[in-house]
């Protein structure tokens, strides 16, 4: 670490002016705080906020004094003690720039933390020292390999009763298949921690002052010299597989620091080493060290490798970008947030740059808009730019788009890949209380569904109830709760109705005719083929037709036709899925084969052949990892097993025990409370979407007759 990374800043916490356009990119930092729910991220935040001046006091997440921390902005983040929506900020650190996202820990909010790693460079995984790997540390760290994040690891609240950082390193091993590498150790654990231990510059790191701001260099207690050198033969052992420079400067003598350093980046930056650091935020040891670490071993721009699909290419060739200023622009919308002055959207500038009133282009709907007002966000609070250069993160006003849209100058027509958008597994009926609220609902609900791509809005066709549909019980209550408080919708819902969907589940052959005379040209159209089960697809149309027994214009009316009949199965109403129609025989007349004629001969065919095809129900299964006190491992196997679960692992880790389970998301409703109930509170747990499993006859059978009766009313 560098010396002048520990500059006194205890006179009056001065906040400094930060520069506004960034135009050495190699000075650029885009990284991510990701983490379990509860490891810290948010406390962290708040103190690299405070270490390099962007705020002036500490405040914590549950803090007495009744502000909440920075980046938990929104009222009901503050009142929960939870990061709902992820905030942006930005500071700087030793001349360089860096643009931060603070990400939720809770799965409901995992969208948050996806479009946040598709535009980020790099990460830091912060891993509580007690906990460890959890279960939703193995989420985030599945997303950061979707999109080839690097990423260094802090082992965060090491003042804790059992803390433990060298088997968290170990978890990270053997749980997540990570290369970690202590680069500190931490000077006494739990009440005791005092510092940490450079192994790089082999010295101690104190941190004193009111804040943790007077950091001091000093040697290494005597008492920890045996274990420091331990632990630095096993840094230089792992880094030197990074540096045939470093390796030799190994066996010739004492390596430099700079080759140290220099190995890490490489190993880090290639996804095949995890430095690992130790502290505590909420006590202040060990978070400007990590500052330093962003600095030196997590990529710039230009390190990393970005792609655009080429829109005019046949094939969806792709184009390689470069973070340079100079070249065309291309522009990513990753986030919409309805602001107080209009809708804000969060940008990302892989190539070129962009400036207020000039002109860029919407390559998906090819509409030409003007840059209205650049600005950079300080969690809620923002600060005007006069221009944006290619690395670099914003945001803008007045700009029409939904998530996910490219932008470019006009000269270039590519797409960025989109980002992985889980499907909703949870819905809830809603009916607005008055019409005052029935008008404003309208709103809310717009605005949420651009806003949130996994927050699905919808009016069920049958009984025109509202529907809404997401990841979890908690992201539809704060959905709801939002409603209610920002544009005064209030809402009475019904219990929450499960994704459910219907397949086949073996071939069955058709030969449908449709045929219809009316007084003049009537319609036909013949189609022969079969339904088989499709497991990898949702639905494929396959086209057999050989010699022309159908005419080639019509082939596209017949895909339309069955594909017209997946979004409600003949069982309980359900969308189906997993099913391949192909076609290989037919019929069509010269005057009365239309376009109309074969979609209708296809839904006959399809209704006439899907419940001769062993029609089945599927239900969405849960991942769900329990994490408790050992003691109660009994209760909770009791609790998951009540609930259909078929119990896929479950381990101890000193006196936590850890139990993965499939669970079927219709009987995990209410689990909170009941696991609450079971463990005397202790136990947490989260859950996420697995796959689709066919439901038990007899549970099928209730669907049916509960879907008919349905519909039975709704015909009176």
């Amino acid at each position: 670490m560098m010396d002048h990374a520990f500059l006194d800043r205890s006179a009056g916490h001065r906040q400094y002016e930060v520069k506004s356009v960034t135009t050495d990119i190699s000075k650029l930092r885009n990284i991510g705080i990701s983490a379990h729910i509860d490891s810290g991220k948010t406390t962290l935040s708040e103190r690299i906020l405070f270490y390099t001046q962007r705020i002036h006091a500490i405040h914590e997440v549950r803090g007495k004094d009744g502000v909440g921390a920075t980046m938990d902005f929104m009222e009901l983040e503050r009142e929960r003690g939870i990061t709902i929506a992820s905030a942006t900020t930005y500071c700087e650190w030793q001349n360089h720039h860096i643009n931060i996202i603070d990400t939720p820990g809770h799965v409901d909010f995992t969208i948050e933390v996806e479009r946040a790693l598709r535009v980020l460079d790099g990460a830091v995984l912060v891993l509580c020292s007690v906990g460890g790997v959890q279960s939703q540390s193995f989420t985030v760290d599945r997303q950061m390999k979707r999109y080839n994040v690097p990423r260094i690891a802090f082992v965060n609240k090491c003042d804790r009763v059992g803390a433990n950082p060298a088997r968290v390193r170990d978890q990270l091993r053997e749980k997540l298949g990570h290369n970690p590498v202590l680069m500190q150790l931490p000077i006494g654990l739990e009440d005791k921690l005092e510092g940490v231990i450079d192994l790089i510059r082999m010295k101690a790191v104190r941190f004193g002052g009111t804040s943790g701001e007077d950091v001091t260099i000093e040697t290494i207690p005597e008492h920890m010299m045996e274990a420091a050198l331990a632990g630095r033969e096993d840094l230089l052992d792992a880094a030197s597989m990074f540096s045939d420079e470093l390796m030799e400067a190994i066996l010739e003598g004492e390596p430099s620091e700079e080759q140290i350093h220099a190995a890490i980046r490489s190993g880090t930056l290639d996804l095949k080493m995890t430095p690992v650091f130790v502290g505590s935020a909420y006590k202040n040891v060990g978070v400007q060290p990590l500052m330093d670490a962003v600095v030196r071993y997590l990529p710039e721009p230009t390190d990393i490798k970005n792609e655009a699909i080429d829109l005019d290419s046949r094939t969806e060739e792709t184009v390689a970008l470069e973070s340079d200023s100079e070249k065309p622009a291309v522009v990513l919308a990753f986030k919409l947030e309805d602001g107080r002055y209009g809708q804000l959207t969060y940008l990302r500038i892989y190539q070129g740059g962009i400036t207020p009133e000039s002109m860029i282009t919407n390559t998906r709907t090819g509409k030409k808009q003007k840059v209205g007002r650049l600005v950079r966000m300080h969690a809620d609070k923002m600060e005007d730019v006069p221009e944006a250069c290619a690395g670099d993160i914003v945001a803008m006003f007045g700009l029409d788009c939904n998530s996910g849209d490219t932008f470019t100058d006009g000269t270039l027509n590519v797409s960025m890949t989109s980002m992985f958008v889980p499907e909703p597994v949870i819905s809830l009926s809603i009916k607005p209380v008055d019409n005052k609220a029935e008008t404003n609902l309208s709103k809310a609900l717009r605005r949420f569904s651009k806003e949130d791509p996994t927050f699905r809005a919808g009016v069920d066709p049958e009984s025109g109830e509202t529907v809404i549909r997401g990841m979890g019980e908690l992201q539809l209550e704060v959905y709801i709760e939002r409603m209610k408080r920002e544009y005064n919708a209030a809402v009475e819902t019904s219990a929450p109705r499960v994704a459910y969907r219907e397949t086949i589940t073996q071939r069955a052959e058709f030969n449908y005719t449709h045929k219809k005379q009316t007084g003049g040209a009537g319609q036909y159209g013949r189609v022969a083929g079969h339904l088989e089960p499709c497991e990898d697809k949702e639905f494929e149309f396959v086209d057999e037709i050989t010699g022309g027994v159908i005419p080639r214009q019509f082939i596209p009316s017949v895909e339309k036709g069955f594909a017209s009949m997946m979004d409600k199965g003949p069982l309980i109403g359900a969308r189906v899925s997993n099913v391949r129609a192909l076609i290989n025989d037919g019929n069509s007349h010269a005057v009365d084969s239309s376009d109309m004629a074969f979609q209708e001969a296809a839904r006959g065919a399809w209704r006439e052949t899907f419940s001769r095809a062993a029609p089945k129900i599927l239900e969405p299964i849960m991942r769900v990892a329990v994490e408790s006190p050992s003691e109660f491992s009994g209760n909770i196997l009791t609790t998951l097993m009540q609930r259909r679960g078929m119990i896929i692992g479950s381990h101890e880790d000193g006196d936590i025990a850890r139990i993965e389970a499939d669970v079927p998301l219709a009987d995990m409703f209410g689990y909170a409370t009941v696991l609450r109930s079971n463990t005397q509170g202790k136990a947490e747990f989260t859950m996420e979407f697995s796959r689709y499993l066919p439901v038990p006859q007899s549970v099928a059978d209730d669907l049916i007759e509960e879907a008919g009766k349905k519909a039975a009313k709704d015909t009176k």
